[in-house]
């Protein structure tokens, strides 16, 4: 191609040569949990159905952390990409805490539930709510948030164990979905503090 187009894509002195690369590796779901296991900790994972802004990926990314998740799982279509913008938000989290991508989240539910993981959707659905239910999350856990534009897909909330929505009580009734993962990641977090797990 010419040089031109190539001096579009980049400022650096390219010398006729550029890539595209991940800015992070991705980890396979299966080595995870069953790693997590037979180091016997109690697996704390994030499913996150279509986020597809960056920043809130790099935010949820950073609280994940924060709370002690121990793996992201994203679908490999229809998620943001992982790029400079998510890792500075981030601040330095997706350098630590592994990324799964997975072709189907579907699959990827039914296999963690095979494994002992119970999977808690948060969903304006939910009938009960974080906090006030009363759901053990002490043993394996997954948090299933949803989409900005339409939550969590019909489908997959199907396959949920549990559904919960973060109580409001202001007439927006409407979180950005960074803050309402923190609301839930603290709640599994705040309970395996206190149990000690």
């Amino acid at each position: 191609m010419p040089s031109e187009k190539l001096d579009n894509l980049t400022r650096k002195n390219h010398q006729g040569a550029v890539a595209f690369v991940s800015p992070i590796d991705y980890a396979p779901l299966d080595t995870i949990v069953t790693g997590l296991f037979e180091e016997g900790k109690v697996p704390f994972l994030l499913l996150l159905d279509r986020i597809t802004d960056v920043r809130n990926f790099g935010a949820i990314a950073r609280t994940a952390e924060c709370l002690g998740v121990q793996a992201i799982v994203v679908p490999s279509r229809g998620a943001a990409q992982i790029n400079g913008d998510a890792l500075k938000t981030s601040a330095g989290a997706l350098n630590i805490l592994p990324v799964c991508r997975e072709n189907n989240l579907h699959e990827t539910i039914r296999f963690l539930q095979q494994s002992g993981v119970t999977v808690v959707a948060c969903t304006e659905k939910a009938d009960e709510a974080v906090g006030a239910a009363e759901i053990d999350f002490t043993g394996p856990v997954a948090v299933l948030m949803g989409s900005e534009e339409d939550g969590i897909s019909p489908d997959l909330l199907n396959l949920a164990d549990v559904k919960l929505k973060v109580p409001m009580s202001g007439q927006i009734q409407s979180l950005n979905v960074s803050v309402a993962a923190g609301i839930m990641l603290f709640e599994v977090a705040r309970q395996r503090v206190f149990s000690g797990k």
